[in-house]
């Protein structure tokens, strides 16, 4: 029974350089992401009355690429699959320890 495969890259320089930049353009939109969503429950917590809505995994891509991309130019240098694909596993853990915390109070 097969049960997966290893595979080990071997990149040249100039691949290693592109992971590198992809690496850093998600851990900045992964970073980005956490800060905005932060102050938005912040704001709901001390806000009840004027509540924002919570960004979906769209809706932060949407306000990376109007609010961050403009004055970040090294984001163009990579796929624009690496801050998305990031904020849909942000949201899903999110989600997951929002229902870990529902649940256990």
């Amino acid at each position: 029974m097969l049960l997966g495969f290893k595979t080990e890259l071997h990149p040249n320089n100039q691949q290693k350089t592109l992971l590198a930049k992809h690496a850093g353009v998600a851990r900045h939109a992964w970073n980005w992401g956490l800060w905005l969503t932060r102050n938005i429950l912040n704001h709901n917590s001390n806000n009840p009355s004027g509540k924002l809505k919570f960004p979906t995994a769209i809706d932060l891509h949407k306000l990376l690429v109007a609010m961050v991309k403009p004055n970040n130019y090294w984001y163009y240098e990579v796929s624009k699959c690496a801050p998305y694909g990031c904020f849909e596993v942000f949201i899903r853990r999110l989600e997951t320890k929002i229902q870990q915390s529902v649940w256990s109070t």
